[in-house]
């Protein structure tokens, strides 16, 4: 059964007097519980995309279900708090807040979303020791490698126990051996949680992982 279905969508950006036309009738559906990725030449609108079904960006036209939840039928208002409770996010570049440590970073968004203090430092602090940095839980993100900072990243975008997860390029910014220990983490978090994921990449190793692989060209997907 699919828990993402987009239908006909369009998305375009005006640059200058032009309008740069990203997503052109994209369709597109993943299957409760399955990891997908999104393959395709740097430009063509892969993170977009991941923006659009996350709620980050709004679509002109088109559908998007996630779940039982229109997306694009949602206020602002309404799209901020769906995305704040089921969607996790993981991004090239980690954007951790430098001022703050590895659990305080991970916590972040059960605090804005006002879960008791102390539940969401026991949430945090468990998803850490999950991805391997039960001895960096104070360390701050300048402290930490590369590697480790994504980690950090993937225990902020699970801490809410979202059904979906995105990631964008999640390995891009890191070397061969430290990226596929990310893939491997990834996978198992995935398993672990009982995610459905998609996942924007360059990186062959990471989409083979993957239960399908979708190249995207000219707005539109196709089987890759």
């Amino acid at each position: 059964m699919a828990f993402v279905t987009v239908t006909n969508l369009h998305k375009h950006y005006e640059t200058g007097q032009q309008r740069l036309h990203v997503l052109r009738g994209l369709d597109l559906e993943v299957e409760a519980g399955a990891m997908v990725a999104i393959i395709g030449a740097s430009g063509v609108g892969k993170s977009t995309l991941l923006h659009v079904l996350g709620g980050l960006d709004s679509c002109e036209q088109g559908q998007i279900h996630i779940g039982d939840t229109a997306l694009n039928a949602l206020s602002d208002r309404a799209r901020v708090a769906y995305r704040n409770r089921h969607v996790g996010f993981v991004f090239q570049f980690h954007h951790l807040l430098p001022e703050f440590d590895a659990l305080e970073n991970a916590e972040m968004p059960l605090r804005i979303g006002r879960l008791d203090p102390r539940e969401a430092r026991r949430r945090a602090e468990a998803l850490l020791v999950t991805v391997g940095l039960a001895e960096r839980l104070r360390h701050r993100p300048g402290m930490l490698s590369g590697g480790e900072q994504q980690r950090v990243a993937i225990a902020r975008a699970l801490v809410t126990r979202p059904a979906l997860l995105l990631a964008d390029e999640p390995t891009g910014d890191l070397d061969e051996a430290t990226a596929d220990a990310l893939h491997a983490l990834l996978r198992d978090m995935h398993r672990e949680y009982g995610l459905t994921s998609v996942l924007a990449t360059h990186n062959p190793r990471l989409a083979s992982c993957c239960d399908q692989v979708w190249r995207l060209a000219d707005g539109r997907l196709s089987p890759a």
